[in-house]
């Protein structure tokens, strides 16, 4: 497995990661029961809030595959 330093994950990663929708997540996001961090026009999610929900860590986001 390889180490990553990257702390952020797409909303189609994080997607795929709670076996939900893209949308989903937006919609999550949207309603405040998930965090989003927006950078410039796009939104990202970090892997402390995805661990927060998944109770564990998440895999880098290089080892999901989209």
């Amino acid at each position: 497995m390889m180490k990553s330093n990257r702390r952020l994950y797409t909303p189609s990663e994080a997607a795929q990661l709670l076996g939900v929708g893209r949308s989903t997540v937006y919609e999550l996001i949207q309603r405040g029961e998930l965090p989003g961090t927006r950078v410039g026009r796009r939104v990202f999610l970090t892997a402390s809030a995805l661990e927060a929900v998944l109770g564990e860590r998440p895999p880098p986001p290089s080892e999901i595959a989209v």
